[in-house]
């Protein structure tokens, strides 16, 4: 009787993470193959004054818990992408979110700059393999790639990319910029 060989699958998680409102949800919806799980609920009386939202005044919900989208690279081979919540009353869950993680996209927003430091520390701080997606807003100012390396105090070895995370092609160049990173980090590793 003829055995039938199958590869065990194999699935990789990368966390999408920085501030709020720089475009988390936007990146996941952009990139999904599936329709994105959502945790967005509507601003509510209880952030005044806890979310900032200068720069992004016109945002109306947040994420409470996190994104959730697929990617099916090729049979048995798939990518699971977390967002995680912007706002420092939900970082709590960024433990959970980022066991097993191969690695994560921090986007910022040039409008604001120091929203992003908070994740990029808890990425150095853990060994996560990151890249920097910075997230090229409508009426923002374009800053170099160079300047904003210098002014998150990058190593030059994180990858730090301009990106339009509404559009499915910058969102995979993100993607991919961020597996091979992580596979460099982890061989130069071992």
């Amino acid at each position: 009787m003829d055995s039938v060989l199958s590869e065990d699958p194999v699935a990789l998680k990368i966390l999408i993470a920085g501030g709020f409102g720089v475009g988390k949800t936007t990146l996941v919806g952009a990139i999904s193959e599936i329709k994105p799980l959502r945790t967005e609920e509507v601003l509510s009386d209880r952030g005044v004054g806890i979310d900032d939202l200068d720069g992004v005044e016109a945002k109306s919900t947040t994420t409470v818990a996190m994104d959730f989208g697929r990617i099916t690279i090729r049979d048995g081979l798939v990518v699971y992408l977390f967002g995680t919540p912007g706002q420092e009353r939900f970082w709590f869950m960024w433990d959970e979110l980022s066991y097993g993680a191969l690695g994560a996209v921090v986007i910022a927003d040039t409008r604001r700059l120091t929203d992003c430091f908070p994740s990029v520390d808890y990425f150095e701080q853990r060994g996560t393999p990151f890249v920097v997606a910075v997230n090229c807003f409508d009426g923002a100012a374009s800053h170099s790639v160079d300047d904003v390396r210098i002014a998150l105090d990058l190593d030059d070895d994180v990858p730090v990319l301009l990106c339009d995370v509404r559009r499915r092609t910058s969102a995979k160049e993100v993607m991919v910029t961020l597996v091979e990173h992580s596979l460099r980090t982890l061989t130069s590793a071992n």
